[in-house]
């Protein structure tokens, strides 16, 4: 085998054209509240957790779910359905500590080796995702961030760390050849966009100077669907849009129809994909869709309009050869192919927590703001008479208000209350909470096997 490189406007290994099709393993290395069931940020819950089960039980627990969420097994399932790649999304603290910075742990490393010789074994290629950066690359609790401010665009010490992270790194797989390459930043969230392809630039060199073969995939600015800041196309890159659509998202209407005061259809889908990509075609590089896909809702209908959904994504981006990472793959059963099955020792003791999460709109992706909305009301008429002009970054005064009412405030507030469904386990009881997520164990949504199967060429 080669690795793959850029050739043109395509990828290629081995003197053939590849066209990535696969999924991102949201919620492993990089734990995000709706794959899992917590609310706030990562970081928030380990320490509530720490706090409930001590050291020896918190430990116990997280190292069983990071053993058994993706194995062997989950890469042969992938590998059954023509799926040719995986997306590896980790959080920074799985390699650094903010107590010591610079220190590299080669505990990441021994995670990261696990998937992706998995991955290998079972012909499948892998691109590593550096999903949360020192300082919150982006506003939102997927780069574990307990606020809506990103301070990595405004710390230099912030941006060294991650250049000497991704030095090692590349160091570390710059000669296996089923990693299809680095993606360094995911969803950058530069309010100002004057340090982002800056930071691009110094970051290639240096990830160059280790490993000069492996492709970098990178993320446009506004949650990789901005690349107008960038300048011109670095070599050997891959630059990714990012491509979820409205009907899909848990308060989207019904497919084709209106939601949010616009129509979408298939024509309206392949319009948006073609304006994110605009990029990539102006420049001849190739086109991956690092994330898209929507979320389910129990409902047989609506899920099925959204299957539909999918099934047109997928048939743009196959019509104009782009690769694609469908988000996500494992969770508790809003978006993942496969799912804790809801009668697991796991789901059940956290059920009270999920309900009054949906009830109170804590999750920014998996709920809605139907029963808050006396508290969040006032509020948006406040700001809509005294602040008329106010549009922070990065969509808007009402989605801003409610990821400080909803997402930040009520979500920690709820922090404790999820750690507390943990009260009194002991260490062996807390690890086998966890295996609700191993493959044997959970469900595998069918109709969305059937779609991705279908891929395959």
């Amino acid at each position: 085998m080669t690795l793959v490189r850029v050739e043109g406007s395509r990828l290629v290994a081995d003197g053939a054209p590849v066209v990535l099709r696969g999924f991102g393993l949201g919620g492993w290395m990089n734990m995000e509240n709706f794959i899992t069931g917590y609310a706030g940020s990562e970081s928030q819950m380990r320490r509530a957790l720490t706090r409930v089960l001590g050291t020896a039980g918190a430990t116990a627990y997280f190292d069983r779910f990071l053993e058994v969420f993706f194995t062997d097994a989950d890469a042969a399932l992938l590998r059954s359905l023509g799926v040719n790649s995986l997306r590896i999304p980790f959080n920074y603290r799985h390699f650094e500590d903010d107590a010591r910075p610079f220190e590299i742990n080669d505990r990441g490393f021994v995670l990261l080796d696990a998937v992706v010789d998995a991955c290998a074994r079972h012909g499948i290629y892998t691109i590593l995702d550096l999903h949360a950066l020192p300082g919150a690359q982006n506003q939102h609790w997927h780069s574990d961030n307990p606020t809506q401010w990103a301070h990595f665009w405004e710390q230099r010490q912030f941006q060294d760390r991650v250049v000497a992270l991704w030095e090692r790194i590349a160091d570390h797989y710059r000669a296996h050849e089923w990693v299809a390459g680095y993606n360094p930043v995911n969803e950058p969230g530069d309010v100002h966009g004057e340090t982002l392809g800056p930071f691009y630039r110094r970051l290639e060199a240096a990830i160059r100077a280790v490993d000069p073969d492996h492709v970098l995939f990178l993320d446009g600015n506004r949650y990789s669907t901005q690349f107008d800041q960038l300048g011109d196309p670095l070599p050997n890159c891959v630059y990714t849009a990012h491509d979820y659509a409205l009907p899909g998202f848990v308060d989207g209407g019904p497919y084709p129809g209106e939601t949010r005061g616009e129509y979408v259809d298939r024509d309206r889908l392949e319009e948006t994909f073609l304006s994110r990509t605009a990029y990539m075609r102006e420049t001849g590089t190739p086109i991956w869709v690092g994330e898209f896909g929507p979320v389910y809702t129990g409902d047989p209908d609506r899920d099925e309009q959204r299957y539909r959904l999918l099934q047109d994504q997928l048939d743009i981006y196959a019509r104009h050869g782009a690769s694609w990472s469908l988000w996500t793959y494992k969770d508790i059963g809003l978006q993942g192919l496969v799912h804790a099955d809801p009668d697991s020792a796991y789901m059940r003791r956290i059920a009270g927590v999920l309900e009054k999460k949906a009830r109170l709109g804590v999750d920014a992706w998996g709920s809605t703001d139907a029963g808050v909305r006396e508290v969040l009301e006032p509020v948006e008429q406040l700001f809509a008479r005294e602040f008329p002009g106010f549009q922070p970054y990065p969509w808007g005064v009402r989605r801003w208000i409610h990821g400080h009412v909803r997402h930040v405030m009520l979500a920690e507030a709820m922090v404790d209350e999820y750690a507390a469904a943990f009260a009194g386990l002991t260490p062996e009881e807390a690890a086998g909470l966890a295996d609700a997520f191993a493959l044997p164990n959970a469900r595998t949504r069918s109709r969305l096997a059937d779609i991705i199967g279908g891929t395959a060429p």
